[in-house]
């Protein structure tokens, strides 16, 4: 009975020995390798400074032509609405005519008409401003189309500040944005990079990891050691786990001090659920490779299973409740919509535990999940 005590801490210490024998193999062959090192860590910056400062929702400098039938001072005053505002690039003209023909020939992206007619019927408090804009692009028309709205809705709120307007001016809407004051795009498409990156990470690095021993044949040499299949996992994931959280600090770094995203929650809970997160892509990265056994095999799988997702159906770029009911249903099954919306929230809104709690938990049952599988496709032995 005392022996069978004895030996239990001689098992255990044996076997972290073991698992630190593999971390350090592996972590040996991620120092070796350029390519894990320009992924896990030059990769998330080069990712966050492309989209952060190349992509960009917003449309600036968008030509528009002025249409001045009117030259009153009320009238100038909404043109210089549309001049002073870094969203026009405003090119002045007194013929109808000629705007529409500026917008066939595709010089300007819209026409701004202020009629003849426009002190006499502000003064009557019934004043129209009629905008057309160019609809080949659906939605940079709608967004244009937006940014007319608010420059005349500037105007229209000088007026009625300065008393210029009668009390039978129409209603002026005031709209706000909660957790994103100036409507800057970077406040949700520079956290939605952390999705990315970890993704990458994650998943792609991971599936090369097994697949790259069985083509070099040197699971053989594995196999007969003591080590287990669990040891092996732990063995394989536990660097670029290391890499991945580095990853995601250069992300709260760069979004922070870089692009000014606020950052209203905890960094402890964007922490832990990021690690949830980062759990579910290294095992579906493992397991890809423990199945496929091909390194470009496991590439493509991981690329068209786990990235692809992450940018088109996670929410990232485009709204989810725009997509067709099947499509939305399948992005149940994607982990990355629960952490984009995980990330949003921890982000722009705060500690929101009606948001948090049930997207970790989800990402915690798929995360448990997909290691067990992970565990039951490693086996040591030769097919």
């Amino acid at each position: 009975m005392n022996s069978a005590t004895d030996t239990q801490p001689i098992r255990s210490s044996r076997k972290l020995r073991r698992v630190w024998a593999l971390i350090r193999k592996e972590s040996l062959e991620v120092a070796r390798d350029p390519s894990s090192i320009a992924i896990g860590i030059v990769m998330p910056v080069v990712l966050v400074l492309l989209f952060g400062y190349g992509l960009s929702l917003d449309i600036k400098n968008v030509p528009v032509a002025v249409v001045m039938e009117d030259s009153s001072a009320d009238a100038r005053d909404l043109a210089a609405s549309f001049q002073l505002s870094s969203y026009f690039a405003a090119e002045f003209t007194a013929s109808m005519p000629h705007a529409l023909e500026l917008m066939i020939e595709r010089k300007v992206d819209g026409v701004v008409r202020i009629r003849s007619d426009f002190s006499r019927n502000l003064a009557m408090g019934d004043v129209q401003v009629q905008v057309m804009v160019q609809g080949v692009d659906a939605n940079t028309a709608r967004i244009i189309q937006t940014y007319a709205q608010g420059a005349v809705g500037q105007w229209a709120a000088r007026q009625a500040a300065e008393g210029k307007t009668t009390s039978n001016a129409p209603v002026t809407l005031l709209s706000r944005f909660w957790f994103n004051e100036s409507s800057d795009s970077r406040y949700f498409i520079v956290p939605g990079l952390v999705v990315l990156i970890m993704t990458l990470i994650g998943a792609l690095l991971t599936a090369l990891v097994m697949a790259r021993e069985w083509e070099h044949g040197t699971f053989e040499a594995i196999f007969v050691t003591p080590v287990r299949p669990d040891e092996i996992l732990i063995g394989k994931a536990t660097p670029y786990f290391v890499l991945g959280m580095i990853g995601l600090f250069l992300c709260i770094f760069s979004a922070k001090f870089l692009f000014d995203v606020p950052l209203r929650g905890s960094v402890l809970v964007l922490t832990g659920v990021s690690i949830l997160y980062l759990l579910v892509t290294l095992a579906t990265g493992l397991l890809i490779s423990s199945v496929t056994k091909s390194q470009f095999i496991a590439s493509q799988v991981a690329l068209l299973v786990t990235f692809l997702p992450a940018m088109m159906l996670s929410g990232f770029l485009f709204d989810l409740r725009s997509m067709p009911t099947a499509i939305r249903l399948f992005t149940y099954a994607l982990p990355a919509r629960y952490f984009v919306t995980l990330l949003q929230t921890i982000f722009l809104a705060g500690d929101i535990w009606t948001v948090i709690v049930p997207n970790a938990a989800v990402l915690a049952a798929m995360a448990a999940a997909l290691l067990v599988l992970s565990r039951l496709a490693t086996q040591k032995k030769l097919n």
